[in-house]
């Protein structure tokens, strides 16, 4: 098997809920999981301890959706300057239940975890950056060290965004 073919398999659907975590519209939130998985097949070579390949992982799927995001906001303003009125895309979630991992075994229950996977995803991506970037990792299930190894924040700086994002999230969900 092919390196990139093992990173897609061990880390893909992980890297698919990051990159929508960064992006609503499908198509988009397929060019940038592409793009998390070439960054991550490129610096392979430059990890030093392979113990740490999954915090390595989060770490570029991270970055590269953070560029993700910059670079669309710097292309929506452009727009927005050619344009005389306001432009809002809303992309839907398409595979909820893929992304989310949740389990369903009648259409009612896959209804249900669709929306609320497409409410938390919705909710997360109004998150600041640091913020969503925290939500997500926890949502992918590391441990506060692999967070810090992943983001280069400390362990207590992993705990204190957590709490703000879970409370902000709280709010957004309450809101919704």
């Amino acid at each position: 098997m092919e390196p990139i073919e093992q990173i897609a398999d061990e880390y893909g659907s992980a890297m698919l809920r990051i990159a929508a975590s960064y992006e609503a519209d499908p198509s988009l939130r397929e060019d940038l999981f592409q793009e998390m998985l070439l960054a991550v097949y490129r610096a392979l070579p430059s990890l030093q301890d392979p113990g740490r390949i999954r915090a390595y992982v989060f770490r570029i799927a991270h970055n590269r959706g953070v560029s993700h995001v910059v670079k669309q906001s710097r292309r929506r303003k452009r727009e927005l300057a050619a344009v005389d009125f306001d432009i809002h895309s809303h992309g839907s979630l398409n595979n909820q239940v893929e992304i989310t991992g949740e389990r369903c075994t009648g259409p009612e229950q896959r209804l249900d975890a669709t929306d609320r996977s497409r409410r938390l995803f919705s909710a997360i991506r109004q998150l600041k950056l640091p913020y969503r970037q925290i939500m997500t990792l926890v949502l992918e299930d590391l441990s506060y060290e692999e967070i810090a190894d992943a983001l280069g924040i400390s362990v207590s700086n992993v705990g204190v965004r957590i709490n703000r994002a879970k409370a902000r999230l709280k709010v957004l969900l309450n809101d919704a």
